[in-house]
């Protein structure tokens, strides 16, 4: 009997412990290996105020390019006066193009349709070019007697003289220059011989030659 008690014993603690095994309680499981820091969950986020006073500029691209003071810096540093470089620009004045000529201006150098000369980027390049030239030659004597030396506080060189007379016409400049720099003159912007004397100073002429005749034709 006693034998038989103590198989009934060992066969009820081993269905209680195959029964443990089903329980509907969850086991605890240790997740102690699991914590975190508290220090990585620390991060900054700038208050408003900050962000206003974060004057630093955006790491937005910036393209530019130099041209220095040669003949194109020139034509581009001119054309962006008269018009921001812009071709289609005819200002209120009536005055055409990039480099802001006279419907008159135009016929001397062989331009007589405004409206193809409106059109066509490389035929104002053309014009202005032409246009330089005659400009040089009308001026060539007064190039020569006045480059380097100072007029009204501004040193005289080629480039100031031929900008100037895009601005107010070689006959213009020609009275500014032999006059001392006594001779007033103003576009109906109020840019004056001196300021563009000034503004345009010190590029690469040289390679424009004078043309008395100079046509894009």
């Amino acid at each position: 009997m006693k034998q038989h008690g103590y198989i009934v014993v060992v066969l009820l603690s081993f269905s209680l412990f195959l029964l443990s095994g089903f329980s509907s309680k969850k086991a605890a499981v240790d997740l102690s290996h699991y914590k975190i820091s508290k220090t990585a969950y620390t991060y900054y986020v700038p208050q408003e105020f900050e962000v206003s006073l974060d004057v630093k500029p955006l790491n937005t691209p910036v393209f530019s390019m130099f041209l220095g003071k040669t003949y194109i810096g020139f034509k581009e540093a001119l054309g962006f006066k008269e018009s921001q470089g812009d071709y289609s620009t005819i200002n209120r004045f009536g005055y055409l193009g990039k480099y802001q000529f006279a419907a008159t201006t135009l016929s001397l150098i062989g331009i007589n349709n405004p409206d193809r000369f409106m059109k066509d980027s490389k035929l104002q390049e053309k014009a202005f070019t032409a246009h330089t030239s005659r400009n040089k030659w009308i001026l060539r004597k007064d190039i020569k007697r006045y480059s380097g030396k100072y007029i009204g506080g501004v040193k005289v060189t080629e480039s100031g003289i031929l900008a100037a007379a895009h601005l107010a016409g070689a006959g213009n400049v020609k009275k500014y220059l032999r006059s001392g720099g006594t001779f007033h003159f103003e576009d109906a912007f109020g840019t004056s011989i001196r300021y563009y004397l000034k503004k345009f100073s010190g590029y690469d002429t040289s390679h424009i030659k004078p043309n008395r005749t100079a046509t894009v034709i």
